[in-house]
């Protein structure tokens, strides 16, 4: 059989405070994205409180994947700049972003019939030199 984890070995406690951060962070991101009531479930309903929870949820999840999208552009336009990318670096980049987000406002409908291109997913980065500890904190 393997070998025993305890838990004051140093990689396991690296990798679940990596974790535990990665959690944190996504709260707060999700708070800031929640910010009526200052967080607070107001409605003693199960079924509202579920509603709210997968509500916001999915908005934060909306504004991950846009931030992933402009940072796949910067990358893209540094690249054809001629920039070397490191995917170690690449890999310490959050997509938790607000600054560029108005919440409470602003926000024009001209734009809501134009359909989007298309989405380029292949980003030209070489991950594999990272390692299994950095690309599970990249993750």
């Amino acid at each position: 059989m393997g070998e025993t984890l305890r838990l004051s070995d140093a990689p396991l406690r690296s990798r679940v405070t990596a974790a535990t951060n990665k959690v944190e962070a996504f709260n707060g991101f999700s708070d800031w994205v929640r910010f009526g009531l200052h967080g607070t479930v107001a409605a003693t309903d199960p079924v509202e409180q579920e509603k709210d929870v997968k509500f916001t949820s999915l908005l934060a999840n909306l504004v991950i994947f846009h931030n992933t999208l402009d940072i796949a552009d910067v990358v893209r336009e540094l690249q054809a700049e001629g920039h070397p990318v490191d995917p170690l670096d690449l890999a310490q980049v959050s997509p938790y972003l607000t600054e560029h987000i108005k919440r409470f406002g602003e926000y024009s409908t001209h734009e809501l019939g134009i359909t989007p291109d298309d989405y380029d997913a292949r980003l030209d980065v070489d991950f594999s030199v990272l390692g299994d500890d950095d690309k599970a904190a990249a993750a």
